[in-house]
């Protein structure tokens, strides 16, 4: 997810020391577009269009070379291969996806019966474990850590530490540790949410200036170029808006304000309860069949977005080519505007592993666990199953060798995930800014990383934009594996993997800016290589070359 942070002082006195935040929309981490900020020059290069398949000797543009690929494979045949999105649902009506969506052939649509006896009634093109058998859905939910200190507050908040029995101690410590986490986000979401305010305010006066001064309330940006008054209160309303115009801040003002409603009133709200909608038992971790058939749910836009670009539609001239040309996306909704659920997790794992999926696109993660045992236990069915688990290193700008992004590789009892990829974001930009500023990375913790700025595919109801983050790193990753699955089938997962670890392109002399990099304190650059295991870039190209070589060697 791309963060930016834009000054607008100089355009009304109160509104001098005022920021706002321009973001991606649509993913469960909203929460998290206020961290992690950097300056962005107005003036900032435009990504060239489709810019993740280019290759970089042909096109100068640091893609993963995805036509290159095509033309090298154009006397290979292809296998279907099924590509589960967990995430926030998935608009299976759109345009670009029409003939892509996984079927269950077994099942027959709308008629109430669990045609296929798995457990799923009408799962015909997936499941969602964020609803109930009435069609109700849950949209928003709190985070991680609203719950955990829920949780500890029932039995700890008002004890007293020389009371705590020896038994409850080390549960104690974690409840004065998650408290004092909470609190600080608490604190820093209402200093964020304050400061927004000074410029909504500013911004709203600025549109009452303007809407008194053309005498209606609906205009245009270019009757807003053309106003001029001696009134220097207009003028500078003017100004405002015009940079508003420019900057693109319009609607994201609108989804500022939905986001400050949204923290304070449900993320961070321990008496929030969205589960009472699900009506499952959510304290038994073995209880998998409930939810609903509806895999697109109230707000698709963030699965949409990563469902396009593994597999939209390659030949129908429309807005976007995804990276796999023979696939089949099963949706399969555990992911809503606030934290993931571990059992919804491990739930919808357990499902793309049984209805048949290759590979399972995780682009989302959280910095706090509940039931990190159910999750690891589906992430091992899937590895007995040969299934490919790719994820999103997160966009929080931190070394994952120093702290968590959950789910992880790593399991609670050290063994590790052999078919698991972690995925950072690269940018289009070949200089200091290679690396997405948002991006988390490690030496040790993630494999390798994609293009994940300015990434244009799928918006819900046949539209298009430009997202960034990790988030959109892992499906391009995800379309590279489902392209070597589907064109070398006796492939096997822990080999893909293998394939796109060591076939990454490595850029050994490029320094970059360190994600997080703050210009007063940080010094200087850093290598490339220096962020994650590889030191690579995913290509698409260099992957067809060497699966050719490994299975030749068959």
């Amino acid at each position: 997810m791309n963060f930016k942070k834009i000054a607008l002082s100089g355009l009304f006195a109160a509104a001098t020391a005022t920021t706002f935040v321009q973001a991606d929309t649509g993913h469960r981490e909203l929460h998290k577009k206020y961290r992690y900020l950097f300056t962005v020059d107005s003036t900032t290069l435009k990504a060239p269009e489709n810019w993740f398949n280019l290759d970089f000797m042909t096109d100068k543009v640091p893609g993963i070379s995805t036509e290159k690929a095509y033309e090298r494979l154009q006397n290979r045949t292809s296998r279907t291969v099924v590509v589960a999105i967990i995430d926030s649902g998935v608009d299976i009506k759109h345009e670009d996806l029409q003939g892509i969506i996984w079927v269950n052939s077994k099942e027959i649509s709308g008629n109430g019966i669990d045609d296929d006896k798995n457990g799923y009634v009408d799962d015909v093109n997936g499941w969602s474990f964020l609803g109930n058998k009435s069609g109700e859905n849950v949209k928003d939910d709190t985070y991680e850590l609203t719950r955990q200190y829920a949780r500890l507050r029932k039995k700890f908040e008002n004890a007293k530490s020389k009371k705590i029995k020896r038994k409850d101690r080390a549960e104690y410590a974690e409840y004065q540790k998650i408290k004092a986490d909470y609190d600080k986000e608490v604190a820093e979401a209402q200093a964020q949410a304050a400061d927004f305010q000074k410029f909504y305010d500013t911004f709203k006066q600025a549109e009452d200036f303007i809407q008194k001064h053309l005498g209606k309330t609906e205009y245009t940006e270019a009757e807003v170029e053309a106003i001029t008054s001696p009134d220097l209160r207009v003028m500078k309303s003017k100004a405002l808006l015009q940079y508003a115009y420019e900057n693109n801040l319009v609607e994201e003002i609108t989804k500022a304000q939905k986001h400050f409603d949204y923290v304070l009133k449900v993320g961070l709200n321990p008496d929030y309860d969205s589960r009472s909608i699900v009506g499952d038992d959510y304290n038994n971790v073995k209880d998998k069949f409930y939810g609903n058939s509806d895999v697109t749910g109230p707000d698709a836009e963030h699965g949409t977005h990563v469902a396009g670009i593994v597999a939209a539609n390659r030949k129908n001239n429309l807005g976007v080519k995804g990276i796999a040309d023979n696939v089949k996306i099963m949706p399969i909704r555990a992911v809503p505007n606030g934290d993931e659920r571990d059992k919804d997790v491990a739930n919808a794992i357990y499902y793309a592993v049984d209805n048949g999926a290759h590979v399972i696109n995780m682009s989302f993660g959280k910095k706090y666990t509940s039931d990190k045992e159910a999750v690891d236990a589906a992430m091992k069915y899937a590895e007995s199953k040969g299934v490919l688990l790719v994820h999103a290193a997160g966009n929080d700008s931190e070394d994952l060798d120093q702290t968590a992004n959950y789910p992880t590789r790593k399991l609670k009892d050290g063994k590790t995930i052999a078919t698991w990829l972690e995925i950072g974001a690269s940018s289009w930009e070949n200089n200091e800014k290679f690396v997405a500023n948002f991006s988390n990375y490690g030496k040790q913790s993630v494999d390798v990383f994609a293009p994940g700025v300015d990434i244009y595919s799928l918006k819900p109801n046949q539209a298009y934009n430009e997202n960034s983050g990790t988030s959109m790193a892992s499906p391009v990753t995800t379309g590279v594996a489902a392209l070597l699955f589907s064109y070398f089938p006796e492939l096997t997962a822990e080999q893909v993997r293998d394939i796109i670890i060591k076939s990454s392109v490595k850029y050994p002399t490029l320094e970059v800016a360190k994600p997080g990099l703050n210009k007063k304190t940080d010094a200087g650059l850093v290598p490339f290589g220096s962020l994650s295991i590889t030191g690579g870039v995913v290509n698409a190209y260099e992957a067809v070359k060497m699966a050719e070589q490994l299975t030749a060697q068959k």
